[in-house]
C-alpha cells in the first residue's frame, strides 16, 4: 500500500486534524490505494473522494469522554449550541451521513464535515497552520481511470436529523400520577437452554424457576397438618367459650368486647391512605380508636344504666353520670369530630373523608351489633348461648353434607358452598336447636336475667322464669287421637311442650337461611380487597372476622326477636327510682319518702 502526504496550498481551509486523518487512513491489511491531489478546477470546493467507506471502529470509553469534553469546551468558547456527539459510534459514520455521491458513483465527503467531526472527537483543540492543507483526491478521480472493483460499492446511509431539529417533549409528573407503593409485577420470562437457543438474539423469555411440585404424599400430609391445626384451635375456642360461660356474665361481656375490638381492627386496617408513609395522617389511628371508645362508652353505658338502675341511681357518686350519660357521650363525640376536621389536609381530603365514612360504617355493623349481643347476655345467657350454638351447628352440618353429597354450587361468592349442604344443614339445625334449647332451658343460671355481675355457674340463682320456659300440655284432639290409637295402639292423650321450643325453631330457621348470608357478605368483602382472610389471629381459621361474620347478624336478630315478642315489661325498683330521681325535685322526693314511710308503717312492715 502506498501513501503520500497531502501538499499544502495557501489560502485554503485546513483539511482535518491528525486524529480524523488517522481514522480515515486505511489499515495495512487493505489493498486499496489513497492519493492526495489538488482539484482539477480552481473554483471547485475541496472534497475528499473515497473509493470505499472505511469500516467504522468503535471508540473506547476514554475517547468518548474526550470527545464529549471537547464539544462542551467549544460550546463555552463560541457561545453557540453545538450538538452533542454520538460517542457510542465512530465519528466517520456521522460524516458519511452528510456525504454526497459523485457522478462516477464514488462517495464525496465535504472537508467542513470532517473538520467538525475532528474537533468533536479530538481530545485537544485542533491546531491550525499558516498554510491550509490541500484536499485529497483518490487516483480514480484524478486520472479518470475506471473505478476499481471495490470503488463500485455505494452505501445507502439514511440521513439523520440534527439533534436541534428533534422536538423534546417533557412532562412533569404530578403527585397523583406517582404510584403510592412500588408495584412489583411478576416476571414471566423464560430462559432457553443452551441446546435450544442458537444465540442469535431470539425472542426468548425469562421466567423464574417454578417451585418444585409437591408429591401426592406431601400434599396429603400438608392437608392433614392444616386439618389438625384447625381442629385443635376449634377445640380450644369451644373449651374457652364454655369456661367463660361458666365463670359468669361479666366474663362473657369481656369476651364480646375483646372479639369486637379485634374485628374492628381487622376491618379498619383494610382502608389506608394510598400515599407515602411519611405523608399519612398521623391522627388517623388515634381518631379511629377514639370513635370506637366513645361509641362503646355510650352503648355499654346505656345497657348498664338500664339493667342496673337500682345501683346507678342509688349511688350518689354514679348518679351524675347516670342522669347525664347521653349528654356526656355527645360532647365526647363532638370533640372527636372537631379533631377530625382540624386534621384535614388539602391533598388528602378524599382519602380522609373516605376513612371517616369507613369508620362509622364499621362502628354501625360491629359495635352496634355487639351491643345487642351484650343485651342478650344481660337478659339471660340462653338468649346468647343457644343462637350462637345454632350458627356453629349450621356451619358444621353444611360442611358435612357438602362434602358428602354436595354437587350443585350455591353462590358464586363462595364456590365451595353447595345447595345440598345448605338444605341438609337447614333440617339438621332445626333438629339440633329443639334438643339443645330444651336442655339448657331447665337451668335458672341460663334463663334468669342478670341482677348481679358477680354470679357464676356455681351460684344459686332464683328468679321468676319467663312464661316461655314454663312447661305446658297440649291435648290431642279426639278425631286425631282415635286415628292414631287405631294405627299405633294406646297413645298418650297429652303432649308436653314449652313455648320456647317454637321460638328455637324460628331462630334455627334464621340461623340456617339468613345468617349464612353474613358469611357470603364477608366473602364478597374479601374478594373486593383481593384477600383470603381478614387476618391470622386464629391459626387455621384466619382472622376473628372470618369466625364472627354470621354471629353479628344472628345476635342482632335474637335481641330484636326477644325484645319484640318475648320480653315482659314490668315495673321494677330500678325503673321507679329512675322516675323519682329524674322527674321529681328534692322537695317532692322528701314528700314521697314521708308518704311511703307512713304507708309501710300502717301495714306493719316497718
Amino acid at each position: 500500500m502506498s501513501f503520500r502526504k497531502p501538499e499544502i496550498v495557501q489560502d485554503r481551509p485546513s483539511f482535518a486534524s491528525k486524529t480524523a486523518f488517522a481514522l480515515l487512513a486505511p489499515s495495512d491489511d487493505e489493498d486499496e490505494e489513497v492519493e492526495v491531489s489538488e482539484p482539477e478546477e480552481k473554483g471547485e470546493a475541496p472534497k475528499l473522494v473515497i473509493a470505499e467507506p472505511v469500516k467504522p471502529a468503535k471508540l473506547s470509553k476514554s475517547a468518548q469522554k474526550r470527545a464529549a469534553r471537547a464539544a462542551r469546551q467549544q460550546q463555552l468558547q463560541t457561545g453557540e449550541r453545538v450538538p452533542q456527539p454520538d460517542t457510542k459510534t465512530n465519528p466517520v459514520e456521522s460524516v458519511m451521513d452528510n456525504s454526497t455521491q459523485s457522478p462516477n458513483g464514488s462517495t464525496e465527503v465535504g472537508v467542513s464535515n470532517i473538520n467538525a467531526v475532528t474537533e468533536k472527537s479530538s481530545p485537544h483543540p485542533p491546531t491550525t497552520s499558516e498554510t491550509p492543507a490541500d484536499p485529497m483526491v483518490l487516483p480514480n478521480e484524478r486520472s479518470g481511470s475506471p473505478p476499481s472493483r471495490k470503488s463500485s460499492f455505494q452505501p445507502e446511509l439514511p440521513p439523520l436529523p440534527h439533534p436541534s431539529q428533534v422536538p423534546i417533549v417533557r412532562k412533569r409528573k404530578a403527585s397523583h400520577d406517582l404510584p403510592s407503593k412500588p408495584v412489583f409485577k411478576e416476571s414471566k420470562v423464560e430462559f432457553e437452554s443452551d441446546e435450544e437457543s442458537d444465540g442469535e438474539g431470539d425472542d426468548a423469555t425469562c421466567e423464574p424457576n417454578p417451585p418444585p411440585e409437591e408429591s401426592p404424599e406431601e400434599q396429603k400430609m400438608k392437608k392433614l397438618r392444616n386439618a389438625g391445626t384447625r381442629t385443635l384451635w376449634t377445640l380450644i375456642m369451644i373449651g374457652g367459650f364454655i369456661t367463660l360461660l361458666a365463670m359468669g356474665h361479666a366474663y362473657m361481656i369481656l369476651m364480646v368486647l375483646v372479639c369486637q375490638s379485634v374485628v374492628y381492627r381487622e376491618v379498619t386496617s383494610l382502608f389506608t391512605l394510598r400515599d407515602d408513609r411519611e405523608s399519612k395522617d398521623p391522627w388517623r389511628k388515634t381518631l379511629n380508636w377514639y370513635f370506637f371508645a366513645i361509641t362503646n362508652y355510650f352503648l355499654y353505658g346505656e345497657s348498664i344504666i338500664y339493667y342496673f338502675k337500682h345501683v346507678m341511681f342509688a349511688d350518689a357518686l354514679l348518679l351524675p353520670f347516670a342522669t347525664n350519660h347521653r349528654l356526656i357521650s355527645f360532647m365526647l363525640y363532638t370533640i372527636g369530630f372537631v379533631g377530625f376536621v382540624a386534621s384535614l389536609k388539602k391533598q388528602y381530603l378524599k382519602q380522609q373523608f373516605g376513612l371517616f365514612c369507613w369508620v362509622h360504617m364499621s362502628l354501625l355493623l360491629i359495635v352496634v351489633s355487639s351491643h345487642f349481643i351484650v343485651n342478650n347476655i344481660l337478659e339471660g345467657l340462653i338468649w346468647f348461648w343457644v343462637p350462637a350454638s345454632l350458627v356453629i351447628c349450621n356451619d358444621c352440618f353444611a360442611y358435612i353434607w357438602g362434602i358428602t353429597i354436595g354437587r350443585t354450587p350455591l353462590i358464586k361468592l363462595s364456590p365451595k358452598k353447595t345447595v345440598e349442604g345448605f338444605v341438609g344443614a337447614f333440617f339438621s339445625t332445626l333438629l339440633f336447636g329443639v334438643v339443645w334449647g330444651t336442655i339448657f332451658m331447665q337451668y335458672n343460671y341460663m334463663i334468669c336475667p342478670v341482677k348481679d355481675l358477680g354470679v357464676s355457674a356455681l351460684s344459686d340463682m332464683t328468679c321468676k322464669p319467663n312464661p316461655v320456659f314454663v312447661w305446658r300440655e297440649w291435648e290431642i284432639p279426639a278425631p286425631l287421637r282415635f286415628a292414631l290409637t287405631s294405627i299405633f295402639g294406646n297413645l298418650a292423650t297429652k303432649i308436653p311442650y314449652a313455648p320456647y321450643q317454637f321460638h328455637v325453631l324460628v331462630m334455627a330457621t334464621f340461623a340456617s337461611l339468613v345468617a349464612p348470608f353474613g358469611g357470603f357478605f364477608a366473602s364478597g368483602f374479601k374478594r373486593a380487597f383481593d384477600i383470603k382472610d381478614f387476618g391470622d389471629s386464629i391459626p387455621g381459621h384466619g382472622g376473628m372476622t372470618d369466625r364472627m361474620d354470621c354471629q353479628f347478624l344472628m345476635g342482632m336478630f335474637s335481641y330484636v326477636y326477644y325484645s319484640s315478642l318475648i320480653r315482659q315489661n314490668h315495673v321494677t325498683v330500678g325503673s321507679v327510682l329512675q322516675a323519682v330521681f329524674s322527674g321529681l325535685t328534692a322537695d317532692e322526693q322528701v314528700e314521697l319518702y314521708v308518704d311511703l314511710k307512713r304507708y309501710l308503717e300502717g301495714r306493719g312492715l316497718l
